[in-house]
């Protein structure tokens, strides 16, 4: 049981932050990864006498979801789960499938974390998750945020595989003797995840040596760490400027921080002003930053929510309604 111990060792600093008589939720698939994230945690929660009840959303996207889904709340039963919840998840598609598949989900997932006043919600994410997830932000010429990936924690959701392969996970099922749902989406070379997964990813592995996927999970690691330290540098700097309504920014003190640390105070400033979260792209940005850096009496620059930007008296003006 080498996997299966190692994804049940992983799990036990999170578990220290909880009480007995706790709940927590584990979102689960049916894939190996979740499966044997839900197994893994089944058995170290009972030793410490917490709650744990298993998310099974039913994206309703593939003929017979329904049935797939009441096929894992079985395997989970089988596992020793006395409660198993099957939600049926609404994606309305605006931003592509994958992207909308998983804004239904997570507002599952907070709405379970509220309803069950749950402390912890667990994910199963693999190592190889992430290094798609830091591939295709190179493909996009991401910036750091992307291409650090995901997070092992965001708040109540927890990922603590990220260290843990995908080989790893089939092999902790396996030693388990835990029945694997395969999603169909996985094979499916129309979404770019599924082509990084099985053809790229592959081929970095062979001409350039193994470990690209671990290699690139590090990566993640340090970028994640620097950009939440520029993230918080330039969380100092825009509390010290900001106003309740507006952000009036003096061009001499912007125009003095580092690009990177610059360019985060333009979007807090943008986005609390009114601008959508996460409607901000680089795009976007770059009118604003040269209102700062490359000053040549350009006029106003209107952003997403109706967010204005004007430079005025050696200062940057950011409201909704910003004066002409």
């Amino acid at each position: 049981m080498k996997a299966m111990l190692e994804v049940r060792r992983l799990l036990k600093p999170w578990l220290e932050e909880v009480s007995a008589g706790d709940v927590l939720l584990v979102g689960c698939s049916g894939g190996a990864d979740s499966l044997a994230l839900a197994y893994a945690l089944f058995h170290e929660a009972r030793n410490l006498a917490l709650s744990v009840i298993p998310i099974v959303i039913d994206h309703g996207l593939q003929e017979n979801s329904d049935l797939v889904a009441q096929t894992v709340r079985e395997r989970l039963s089988k596992i020793g789960y006395p409660k198993v919840e099957v939600i049926r998840a609404t994606v309305d598609i605006t931003d592509g499938l994958e992207a909308s598949a998983r804004r239904a989900r997570f507002a599952i997932f907070a709405d379970a974390l509220e309803r069950h006043n749950a402390k912890l919600l667990f994910l199963g994410h693999t190592q190889d998750d992430q290094a798609e997830t830091v591939l295709l932000g190179l493909a996009r010429g991401s910036g750091t945020k992307s291409l650090a990936g995901m997070a092992q924690r965001n708040g109540q959701f927890i990922r603590p595989m990220l260290t843990v392969s995908r080989s790893q996970s089939v092999q902790a099922c396996q030693e388990a003797e835990l029945e694997v749902w395969d999603d169909p989406h996985n094979h499916d070379p129309s979404y770019l995840r599924v082509r990084a997964r099985r053809h790229v990813l592959p081929i970095l592995e062979a001409e350039l040596g193994p470990g690209i996927a671990a290699a690139l999970a590090r990566s993640a690691k340090i970028l994640r760490e620097d950009s939440e330290a520029l993230d918080g540098w330039a969380d100092m700097v825009f509390a010290e400027l900001s106003t309740s309504d507006s952000a009036i920014l003096p061009i001499a003190t912007v125009a003095a921080l580092p690009a990177a640390v610059r360019a985060r105070v333009l979007r807090l400033a943008i986005y609390h002003a009114g601008a959508p979260s996460g409607s901000i792209s680089a795009d976007h940005l770059a009118p604003v930053e040269a209102m700062v850096t490359a000053w040549r009496g350009q006029g106003e620059s209107s952003l997403p929510g109706g967010v204005k930007v004007v430079r005025k008296s050696q200062k940057l003006v950011i409201s909704k309604d910003a004066p002409s």
